[in-house]
């Protein structure tokens, strides 16, 4: 077994976020590890922005995919201070697509040693129908995965 160098940590800025960044943060501490933080953007809600501004010109794509990345780039900021995760070395990366594959996609691209993700976020009612994210990662997962659970 190799030592653990990076540690890439899904955030969604659900509830269950601060609790996830703790532990990977208290992980990548105790290791000596990076960690790489990534948020997906949901290609299905690119898809339904796409569809509206056909019928509207008061919003566009790019306007909407910039003002997503604004807001999440200041949430993360909030959640590194919160959890005390900015003083270990730390990179936030955005992605664009389906979650589970572009989670994936970054793990293998980043040579990642580990992710770290909850078992739950902000799709529970669509994880009941068709699979949450957090089951299709470990099924498809390149490297080990730790799962927070949400409850104390």
């Amino acid at each position: 077994m190799s030592k653990t160098k990076k540690i890439m940590v899904a955030v969604d800025f659900s509830e269950y976020s601060p609790k996830i960044a703790a532990h990977a943060g208290q992980l990548a501490e105790d290791l000596g590890a990076e960690l790489i933080f990534v948020n997906v953007i949901n290609q299905r809600d690119i898809d339904m922005v796409k569809q509206v501004t056909l019928h509207t010109d008061k919003i566009s794509v790019k306007e909407y995919i910039n003002g997503l990345t604004d807001d999440r780039n200041e949430k993360m900021q909030r959640l590194l201070q919160e959890t005390n995760c900015s003083r270990i070395p730390n990179r936030f990366l955005i992605k664009k697509g389906v979650p589970f594959m572009k989670l994936v996609e970054t793990a293998k691209e980043e040579k990642v040693d580990m992710v770290v993700m909850g078992t739950k976020g902000r799709g529970n009612i669509a994880g009941v129908l068709f699979g949450s994210q957090a089951e299709k990662m470990f099924r498809h997962s390149p490297v080990p995965l730790l799962s927070i659970r949400e409850r104390d």
